[in-house]
């Protein structure tokens, strides 16, 4: 296993998930949140939300924060597998 592209990887699947949750929540925020709270066992994610428009950087920011770290992830649970098989 490649730790820098099980990092790239694990980051990049990541980011696309967010970007698509995102689309969906602006697509249909009502149905989106029944569904989060539904996930997570009952809480309810409408106190959440607050009446400040979405801007671009609430979007971005959180994005990039999720690639540096997922690809951190990725690889680290790449190296730490191979060390732990005895591989290079």
């Amino acid at each position: 296993m490649k730790p820098f592209k099980t990092g790239v990887t694990l980051s990049a699947t990541v980011v696309l998930f967010y970007a698509l949750c995102t689309l969906v929540w602006l697509a249909l925020p009502e149905s989106f949140m029944n569904f989060m709270n539904v996930l997570f066992h009952g809480l309810d994610f409408r106190r959440l939300q607050t009446r400040e428009q979405l801007s671009w950087w609430s979007v971005i920011y959180p994005a990039f924060v999720f690639a540096v770290w997922f690809f951190a992830a990725g690889a680290f649970f790449a190296w730490l597998h191979n060390s732990l098989r005895g591989e290079k």
